[in-house]
């Protein structure tokens, strides 16, 4: 499951990805997806400057760009049309592109998340520190059924480059622009799938930072890949209701009853 991977300083032009491992190639997914944005979609990422090795740690050293995080409040029209402008130029790098410059499959993209989340949704849990177990434990059945319909989930597609992460403190707003910053987990994706993940990101979702519509218009997504966005929305719920339930990360990091609020809008969007 996700956890904390690296370490950032900064100097007044450079940032200093420092990563706790090599194991997971989080650097190398950031320096390549850096790269190929720098060559090909410039100016709505950082720069690549520099790979180094710090005790025994991989680094990347990329520019630093001005702006602040959004917070957590909902994008104003402005912003939305911003930030849909810099995902549009994310995507349209083409695939031959991005399969030369040896970047695969997002992580957790969309040919692999179900099934690691069918396994996590399998697990046994301690629900006994909820405020309601039997709720969370019925979001839980919900998820774990409507991921054993054959009839849920689109056909995977890997057909655009995707931030994977979109945090709204990844996304840096200068009062005009918008610009993503984390590609630690970025790759080929949907950009149906990644405008699910990023409106069901927990940190976006409960302060209503991102209106899925107009960031879907925004973005220009056709009426297909719309109704993709709509069926891989249930799939992003159901992570973060496993991120939160207890002993993750998740319901450590949010107030009591989260979780609880996280299995109704899951059951509600399974329907």
């Amino acid at each position: 499951m996700p956890s904390h991977t690296h370490d950032l300083s900064l100097t007044g032009s450079e940032v200093r990805k420092r990563f706790l491992n090599w194991a997971d190639g989080e650097a190398d997914r950031e320096w390549a997806c850096l790269r190929i944005i720098d060559e090909y979609a410039p100016g709505i990422a950082p720069r690549p400057l520099r790979r180094e090795t710090a005790d025994g740690h991989p680094v990347v050293v990329m520019e630093r760009l001005p702006g602040h995080p959004l917070g957590q409040e909902p994008l104003t029209a402005q912003q939305t049309t911003a930030l849909g402008r810099a995902l549009r130029d994310l995507y349209s790098i083409r695939v031959e592109q991005i399969r030369a410059a040896g970047i695969g499959e997002r992580r957790y993209g969309p040919s692999t998340l179900p099934h690691a989340l069918a396994g996590w949704l399998d697990e046994s849990h301690d629900l006994s520190p909820c405020q309601d177990p039997a709720l969370v434990q019925h979001g839980i059945d919900a998820a774990r059924g409507w991921l054993t319909r054959p009839d849920v989930l689109p056909a995977p597609q890997l057909t655009a480059l995707g931030i994977a992460d979109l945090n709204p403190a990844n996304v840096l707003w200068d009062g005009e622009t918008c610009r993503l910053v984390d590609f630690e987990d970025g790759g080929l994706t949907d950009p149906a799938y990644e405008l699910a993940d990023h409106v069901e990101h927990i940190a976006a979702r409960l302060a209503g930072v991102y209106d899925p519509e107009a960031l879907s218009t925004a973005v220009g997504l056709s009426d297909d890949e719309r109704t993709r966005m709509h069926a891989y929305r249930p799939l992003w719920a159901a992570f973060w209701l496993v991120m939160l339930l207890p002993g993750n990360g998740g319901f450590r990091r949010n107030p009591p009853g989260t979780t609880e609020a996280q299995a109704r809008h899951l059951i509600g969007l399974i329907g």
